[in-house]
């Protein structure tokens, strides 16, 4: 592959600083982690997936082979997710779900687990979620004219 065809992914080892090799590769790693876990847990386990492994290709060049593969299979999944209305529908109605359940733990003192934390988190997660679903939207279907 010549270098006008490289993907933007790879980083000449001279142009990045040391210290911001070893963060990419700390938050990339971390990525990675979060995003196999979610890979069996509900989530978006394969666009964290594809984003550590971008950033530790930043921080290890030889790294960046492993990317294209991961990134096919998560765009594969991104198209997958608004492949029809029945499809998106359920999505928004999960992420409205899960910032109702966090606004619901936050007033509700008295449910199990219970309390802000909880609350923030589900209201979080469901924050992600509609917004990784309008990302997923306008990259299948092109931005609204």
């Amino acid at each position: 592959m010549n270098q006008q065809q490289r993907p933007g992914f790879e980083a000449d080892p001279t142009e990045v600083h040391p210290v911001a090799r070893v963060l990419f590769a700390v938050v990339g790693v971390a990525l990675i982690v979060v995003g196999v876990v979610l890979l069996v847990l509900p989530g978006p386990g394969m666009l964290l997936l594809l984003a550590g492994m971008v950033l530790v290709a930043r921080a290890v060049p030889a790294f960046a082979r492993f990317v294209e593969p991961v990134r096919v299979k998560a765009m594969q999944g991104v198209e997958a997710s608004v492949a029809s209305g029945w499809r998106i529908a359920g999505s928004v109605l999960a992420g409205l779900g899960l910032i109702a359940a966090g606004v619901v733990a936050g007033l509700v003192p008295s449910l199990p687990l219970a309390g802000w934390a909880t609350g923030s988190s589900l209201i979080l997660s469901g924050l992600i979620l509609l917004g990784l679903l309008a990302w997923s939207y306008r990259r299948v279907h092109g931005p609204r004219r």
